[in-house]
This record gives C-alpha cells, sequence and structure tokens, in this order.
C-alpha cells in the first residue's frame, strides 16, 4: 500500500534522515526528476509567446499578440487543469510513481513534437505536454508530502529545498533553450552548416525534450530510494468491492473543515498566479521589444530574463528553509505567509509601472525587470513551497492526489488568466501599460488586506494544523 502523509508523530529512530540535509532519501530522487522536467516546461515556455508572435520570415508562426496570448493562456490552464484527472488516475489505478513515469514520457514524445515545424505538429505537441503533465506534476509533489508526518517540522524546509530544484530546471533552460532559439551566434552556425537560421526555434524545442529524457532516466536509476512511496494500490476482488465501498467512511467535520482553508487560500493562489505567470506572457514581450537587451556591449536573448526568476529562486530559497525552522514555535502561519506573498508580489509588478513610462524615452535598463522578478521571487517563497506543503498536511489521507491536482487548479486559473491580461501589452500605448500593471499591483495589495483579515478564521478551519 501506498505510504501517505499521517498526523502520527514519528520517533526519533523512526525518521529517515540520509538524504539530503537530514531529509528522506527519496527527496533527492524527487528533486532531480523535477528539476529536468521543470527544466523542459520551462525551456519551451520561455521561447513560446516569442515563436508565437515572431513573422514567419523569422521563422515564427507570425500570430497577433492577443491570439498568442489566448493560445499561452489555454496551454498554460490545460497544464496545471490535467493536474486533476492525473491525480484521481493515480489515487485509483496507476499510483504515484507509476504515473510521473508515464506523464514523463508523454512529456517528452510532446517537445520532440515541437521539433518538426508543421502546424498540426505544434498542437499537437503542446497537446502530449499537457496530457504528461497532469500526470506527473500532482503525483511528484505528493509522493514528496508523503515521506513525511502531518507534523514532522522538516516539511515545509524539504519542500522549500525541492522547490529550489526545480529552479536550478527553471534557471537554466531558457539560457540554453533562448540560446539555441534566438542566439545569433547559434543561427549564423546554422548558415555555415548549411542548415536554415530560420529552423533555430526547433532546436529550443528538441533541447526541452533532451532535458525530460534525461529526468526520466534519473527516475528510474533511483526509484529505489522512494521506498513504498507511490506504489500502486492494491487492486480488491470484485465480490468485496461493495463491502469495501460501505467501509469506506465519509469526511468528517473537521476534514470538511480542512478542505474549507485550501479553498480559501485557492482563490488567493490563483490571483497570485495570474500576475506572476506575466513572466511568460506580458512581460516576455515586454523584455522583447522595450529592454535593452545587452550586457558589455554584447547583445543576449530577450527570453533569457526568464532565467532570473528562477536563479533568485535558487539564491533566496535555502535562506527561507533556514528561516521557517529558526523561527520555531514563531514561525509565521500558512494563511500568514501567502499574505506576505500576496505584498511582495504585488510590489513587483507594481514597478513596471514606472518602466512602462520610461520606455517612451527608448528602451528601458534591464534592472526594472530584475528588481520586478526580484521581490515577486520573494513573495513566490512565502507562497507556492507553503502551499504544496499545506495542501499535503490537510487533504484526506484517501483524496491526497485528487486535492493536490485540485490545487493546481489554481494556478491553471490563473495561467489562464494571466494570458488574457498578457494580450493586453501594446508597445505602442505606453500609458495603457502602466495602467495594465498598476491594476494589477493594486489588486494584489488589496487582496493582501482581505486575507490578513481572514487569517484567524482560516487557522480555525485548519485545526491546528500550522
Amino acid at each position: 500500500m501506498p505510504t501517505n502523509v499521517t498526523d502520527e508523530p514519528l520517533c526519533e529512530s523512526e525518521l529517515d534522515t540520509s538524504g539530503l540535509g537530514g531529509h528522506p532519501a527519496g527527496l533527492t530522487t524527487l528533486f532531480f526528476t523535477e528539476l529536468w522536467e521543470r527544466f523542459s516546461y520551462y525551456g519551451m515556455r520561455a521561447i513560446l509567446m516569442l515563436y508565437m508572435v515572431a513573422p514567419k520570415a523569422e521563422g515564427g508562426l507570425g500570430f497577433d499578440i492577443k491570439y498568442a496570448a489566448t493560445i499561452y493562456g489555454a496551454y498554460t490552464m490545460l497544464v496545471y487543469m490535467a493536474s486533476i484527472p492525473g491525480g484521481i488516475v493515480a489515487d485509483r489505478i496507476l499510483g504515484g510513481r507509476l504515473a510521473v513515469l508515464v506523464g514523463g514520457i508523454i512529456i517528452a514524445l510532446g517537445h520532440f513534437t515541437l521539433v518538426f515545424p508543421a502546424l498540426p505538429f505544434f498542437f499537437g505537441g503542446l497537446g502530449l505536454i499537457v496530457l504528461g503533465t497532469g500526470l506527473l506534476k500532482p503525483n511528484i509533489s505528493s509522493m514528496l508530502g508523503s515521506l513525511y508526518a502531518a507534523n514532522d517540522h522538516r516539511r515545509d524546509a524539504g519542500f522549500s529545498i525541492f522547490y529550489m530544484g526545480i529552479n536550478i530546471g527553471a534557471a537554466l533552460s531558457p539560457l540554453v533553450c533562448g540560446y539555441l532559439a534566438q542566439g545569433v551566434d547559434f543561427k549564423a552556425w546554422l548558415g555555415s552548416v548549411g542548415l536554415e537560421p530560420t529552423s533555430s526555434w526547433h532546436w529550443g524545442f528538441g533541447a526541452a525534450g533532451v532535458g525530460m529524457s534525461l529526468g526520466l532516466a534519473h527516475y528510474l536509476f533511483q526509484i529505489k530510494r522512494l521506498g513504498n512511496a507511490g506504489m500502486r494500490p492494491e487492486k480488491k476482488l470484485p465480490e468485496a468491492t461493495a463491502a469495501v465501498k460501505e467501509k469506506a467512511p465519509p469526511l468528517t467535520v473537521a476534514e470538511w473543515k480542512r478542505l474549507g482553508a485550501v479553498g480559501i487560500l485557492f482563490v488567493f493562489t490563483m490571483l497570485f498566479w495570474a500576475i506572476y505567470e506575466q513572466g511568460g506572457s506580458s512581460l516576455s514581450l515586454f523584455a522583447d521589444k522595450l529592454t535593452d537587451c545587452t550586457l558589455f556591449g554584447k547583445e543576449f536573448p530577450s527570453s533569457w530574463f526568464q532565467s532570473l526568476q528562477a536563479i533568485f529562486v535558487i539564491v533566496l530559497a535555502p535562506a527561507f528553509s533556514w528561516l521557517w525552522i529558526r523561527l520555531g514555535e514563531r514561525e509565521p502561519s500558512s494563511p500568514a505567509k501567502f499574505a506576505y506573498g500576496l505584498l511582495f508580489l504585488g510590489a513587483g509588478i507594481a514597478l513596471m509601472v514606472p518602466a512602462s513610462l520610461a520606455a517612451a524615452g527608448g528602451k528601458v535598463s534591464p534592472l526594472w525587470l530584475t528588481a520586478c522578478y526580484f521581490l515577486q521571487v520573494t513573495g513566490e517563497l512565502c507562497l507556492s513551497p507553503v502551499g504544496l506543503s499545506t495542501v499535503t498536511k490537510l487533504a484526506p489521507l484517501r483524496m491526497v492526489g485528487m486535492i493536490m491536482g485540485i490545487w493546481f487548479l489554481a494556478a491553471s486559473l490563473g495561467n489562464m488568466l494571466a494570458g488574457y491580461l498578457g494580450g493586453f501589452f501594446d508597445e505602442a500605448n505606453l500609458s495603457s501599460l502602466s495602467t495594465l500593471y498598476g491594476g494589477m499591483g493594486a489588486a494584489a495589495v488589496i487582496a493582501t488586506v482581505i486575507l490578513v483579515c481572514l487569517t484567524p478564521t482560516v487557522r480555525k478551519l485548519m485545526g491546528g494544523i500550522h
């Protein structure tokens, strides 16, 4: 049977401390698997919007910004929405371990499909990535949660370490995939060997597929370190099915209250991602069209800016992991951390108001985007890894995969809204652009105030889980 999160404390002798930093051994397996999966996702994401709006003469699809943003929003929404059926399939049929493996294979096939330039391959590749991510993403997080007891003080720190691994992949991939897709030197090399320089976009997509393949190889090599986590559910005999259903207990009042707390945090998480994911839509276009992409006189691909968020996570995640443990009993509650996250997010996107106005005088300094991403990542580390940890603590044991999938629905809807908002990007109307970013900043601050007022209620619903 799968080893799930429990509310029972473990004796010190029962704790698995053989892994990274005194954490369970399985953390290392999941850390590197998710690293390469995120390499593939963020590598493709870094160039997706730019590829769609690039003229056909430059190898792109030639879509207008609103249409491209609609596709971007729909795709990123479906990537997370697929986590719901993916969690259910793992809970009832495959188990988390097999779901992650099958999902990774489908993701790799999707990226390699994008190597082919025809439009049917483009949409087909996106569809495969959606299906694969739906199986992999919720279940790898659920397996991580199952390595810890609910009251294990290492849990939030473990998720922060896991989150750092995600962002190592996310930091490297725009540099690699972005260089292959947009790099002037690489395009020149393609021409020198008799290949079409405008095909460079598809080299970037292919590199993302190679990353996912490396993740699959690592996962299979270290799968034994997971112990019993994510094993397939035991098959029940047909004649025993009815009896088993009768014995299945309904949700208790305490479980319903905890799900209520998840629901409240869900709403604020959706708003968070709608603003944060501008990095792949409007902020990506801001970097490409309105930002000076030179360093020491050397031009670099605009997609490289999308590495900044991940780099900041890598730098700051260990500090946050240490901070939560160091604070001990003074550590802020999960809803309080969410409020901090929204506040920093709002401050970051608000910086783009003066940046937009300054663009009237020509391309602006890259420091504007750098500062924006730094503040947003500070908020991200207060909210995202904490949210993953909180859901695995609050979800009923028999529903953890499905609830994790529902949790990712918040990111799904947030990404859809991010794509919609990104469609309003207009480099020719900088005042409307500043209004767009100012509205996002105001929404984040208002949400912060509301959540602060709701925090006592959410803590009661959580029933003593911090």
